[in-house]
């Protein structure tokens, strides 16, 4: 395999307690000497943690879990989350990665974590890997006021593993690990879930097979897990061994000629209320495609899952005709979540509405009576006229009005009136 694609330069840079930490920057208090919690107080002492400060981190509090799992001799305070805070700052740090490389190097992996490629820009800035993100790091602080920690490795996997195992408890918040370093700090990790990618329920799957670590799962065979598990299989025996050929333009598989849209969630969702997230983004494509008298023919879905799992999918389908139909779109949708979702917690939606054409007509439907169709296609377009005249927010389902909707929230941020 040529050198170009083993020994690049990849930074995984996470912002610390993000959500507690923009808490606490707007009420001028010190995340590291504060106890300061992020939570619904409405849902009582059952309410889960969304984050907690590095403080009340260092006394043992864990963040995603329960109000009632705190020790009852730790005092602490409560908040409720602002997402649009979250966003806000978010877009800050990401105006600070974009000072050193370009968009085509960067990768938003979450809210508050992202790998950039730095390969080409050592030269020009005459630094090392460690010094550029030393100085990025300085940046966001400065900045931002936002601490956050970092690892560097010559592949994506293994910036993510340094970052996550190493870098929070070195003095400057960043690890930094080669090939060289896999025997020692990567087949060590133990237990396997500490791992990028290796959830509770694969991690009960892989204990079956007698692999508690992830030196046992590199040195298990290769044809036996791949039989097993399938393509997960040899990925798993792949990142066990330090092997990620991925680079940050895999990230990018949307072309030009389509319409995207992507969401990261504040909040762990699961395959049932994931759902509704599914079709409010659709909604969105389908209002645009119309706008635009434009139909689709291929439909993608990405699904991140939280970061403290890792991994997800990216799938699409070709439709036999093309469509600007919500209900069709949104089917094919859950036809590919539910195929290749491993019910895990989800953070990330990504849908794209791919080979576009102009629209010409309507699109019969072979179980649809003609003016069923024709009744539809005029209700949607007076929908649209509706948003697009009195605001985004003027005419909403009434699942929008569900608590695990984000459209009216995600309106306001975009604003309220369509251009």
């Amino acid at each position: 395999m040529n050198d170009i694609y083993l020994n690049r330069h990849f930074l995984c840079i996470d912002l610390k307690s993000f959500f507690a930490s923009c808490e606490c920057l707007e009420r001028n208090l010190d995340p590291f000497t504060y106890p300061l919690v992020v939570a619904n107080p409405n849902q009582g002492n059952g309410a889960i943690t969304l984050a907690v400060t590095p403080y009340l981190k260092d006394q043992g509090v864990k963040s995603r879990g329960r109000l009632y799992e705190i020790p009852k001799n730790i005092k602490y305070n409560i908040v409720k989350p602002h997402m649009s805070l979250y966003l806000k700052k978010s877009k800050e740090v990401i105006s600070v990665y974009l000072k050193y490389v370009s968009e085509a190097d960067l990768h938003v992996y979450s809210i508050d974590e992202c790998f950039l490629d730095v390969t080409d820009y050592l030269t020009m800035y005459k630094k090392t890997d460690y010094e550029l993100a030393l100085d990025i790091l300085k940046d966001i602080r400065k900045s931002t006021g936002l601490w956050a920690t970092c690892g560097i490795g010559p592949n994506m996997l293994l910036a993510k593993v340094a970052m996550d195992i190493e870098a929070k408890h070195n003095k400057d918040f960043i690890a930094k690990w080669t090939y060289d370093d896999i025997p020692e700090k990567l087949w060590s990790i133990t237990p396997l879930s500490k791992m990028w990618g290796i959830g509770p329920r694969m991690e009960k799957n892989l204990n079956k097979l007698h692999i508690y670590s992830v030196g046992d799962l590199a040195y298990y065979d290769r044809e036996k897990l791949t039989q097993k598990f399938g393509v997960i299989g040899t990925e798993l025996w792949n990142h066990a061994n330090g092997i990620d050929l991925s680079r940050i333009n895999d990230n990018k598989k949307v072309e030009d000629k389509s319409y995207s849209h992507a969401q990261v969630l504040f909040k762990d969702y699961n395959g049932t209320n994931i759902k509704l997230i599914i079709a409010e983004m659709v909604d969105v494509l389908t209002t645009r495609l119309r706008n635009n008298h434009k139909t689709c023919q291929v439909i993608s879905l990405g699904i991140g899952y939280s970061k403290t799992i890792g991994g997800g999918f990216y799938h699409q389908i070709k439709l036999a005709n093309p469509t600007d139909s919500s209900e069709e779109i949104n089917a094919t949708c859950l036809m590919i979540f539910d195929k290749f979702y491993e019910d895990l917690p989800i953070r990330k939606v990504s849908i794209a509405c791919g080979a576009l054409n102009n629209k010409v007509g309507i699109q019969l439907n072979l179980f649809e009576a003609l003016n069923q169709t024709i009744e539809k296609e005029n209700l949607n377009y007076a929908i649209d006229s509706i948003k697009k005249r009195f605001g985004k927010n003027a005419l909403l389902k009434a699942s929008s009005l569900l608590k695990d909707s984000t459209i009216k929230e995600r309106n306001g941020q975009i604003g309220g009136h369509s251009a």
